[in-house]
């Protein structure tokens, strides 16, 4: 359990709350932990959503299929991050989007409608929930925000520039989570078209890369 703890307690979700409350209150709102291995399905879209799920160990990507069943990848998440809870927290009943593991990961899974209500015991940490559960909606909808910033732009060139800065941060040297097979999902380009693109950005002088690992000029 302490094991557990130091892992989740780097999450928002769980600011505040103490080793000593944290076991009772994993029993309190039904948690429970599986594991699963790189390319297996946690969540498919149309399915129930009953568990907001806290990434333990690994790493997992969000997809969103299209009719003609094209995939783009909306985001990747890695421990101690959490996934399902804006969903859950809008009552949407059917996932509109595949949870995937990009790697053997483990999960912790909450059952979002006690972590969000007040239970009979009137457990003092329930309040600490469900503040911590609105500020880490209101973080996820700025990173949906950038999303949306990024798939705005015209070109494969100002999608890429616009994905970098995102990435960087202040760093002129950094590391990206996708190949470039995903990152071209992510971006909703053709991926032929996407490694063009930067190679002429890298002849240009624009930056450099090897593999997943880029830099700015």
């Amino acid at each position: 359990m302490k094991k557990v703890y130091g892992i989740v307690r780097f999450n928002p979700l769980f600011n505040g709350i103490g080793y000593s409350e944290f076991e009772q209150m994993l029993r309190c709102i039904d948690a429970g932990t599986k594991t699963f291995v790189k390319g297996e399905y946690l969540l498919l879209s149309g399915d129930l959503i009953d568990y907001i799920g806290l990434i333990l160990s690994g790493s997992v990507r969000v997809i969103k299929e299209d009719v003609d069943g094209n995939a783009a990848i909306l985001t990747e998440l890695a421990a101690p991050e959490i996934f399902g809870e804006v969903f859950a927290c809008a009552g949407v009943a059917h996932s509109p989007v595949t949870v995937q593991a990009s790697g053997d990961c483990e999960v912790l899974y909450l059952n979002y409608r006690k972590v969000i209500s007040s239970c009979s015991s009137a457990c003092h940490f329930h309040s600490r929930l469900i503040e911590n559960m609105l500020e880490s909606i209101a973080k996820k909808t700025m990173l949906m925000s950038e999303k949306i910033e990024i798939l705005s732009k015209r070109t494969t060139r100002e999608k890429l520039l616009a994905f970098f800065d995102f990435q960087r941060g202040a760093a002129k040297k950094f590391a990206i989570p996708y190949n470039r097979e995903e990152l071209a999902r992510y971006l909703c380009v053709d991926r032929s078209a996407m490694s063009n693109e930067l190679g002429k950005m890298r002849d240009e002088g624009l930056l450099s890369f090897h593999k997943n690992v880029f830099e700015l000029h």
